[in-house]
């Protein structure tokens, strides 16, 4: 369990990384959807070098028998590095993912409570909430200071 917290922590650590780069990117040549085009090559490189790699590009071709909905958080990640590569040099990358935070803490209970899209049930219990509220509140303080 704890490589997964640290993987996972390494990965949110690389959000607002990647947010600002982004930004800085798409002020820099001047558009941020050609910066977002950018980015999602070079991350179709690195993800087919890792498939290669490690192995598994067999599963593959079982995408095209997959639910359709399924393949929608291809959708969902072009609309956030879109959105955010224009937004955080407006907005600031702080504020940013300050309301990507408190999104991912909504729509995670949500996810949770229901056990959507195959995801481990987890009721949303007056405990939980408490949580999820204090963390929201924790992250809207870093942005308050």
């Amino acid at each position: 369990m704890t490589q997964y917290a640290a993987i996972m922590l390494a990965a949110g650590i690389g959000v607002p990384i990647l947010a600002a780069l982004n930004a800085a990117l798409g002020r820099l040549i001047g558009s941020p959807n050609a910066a977002a085009v950018i980015l999602f090559a070079i991350a179709f490189f690195a993800s087919a070098l890792v498939l290669l790699v490690l192995g598994g590009s067999e599963a593959v071709a079982k995408a095209a028998q997959a639910p359709r909905h399924l393949l929608l958080g291809g959708v969902l990640v072009a609309f956030y590095v879109l959105t955010i590569t224009h937004v955080a040099p407006h907005f600031g990358v702080g504020n940013a993912v300050f309301f990507v935070l408190l999104g991912q803490l909504i729509s995670t209970a949500a996810i949770d409570h229901f056990g959507l899209f195959g995801a481990q049930v987890t009721p949303l219990t007056l405990m939980r909430a408490g949580g999820i509220a204090v963390m929201a509140i924790g992250v809207a303080i870093t942005q308050l200071a």
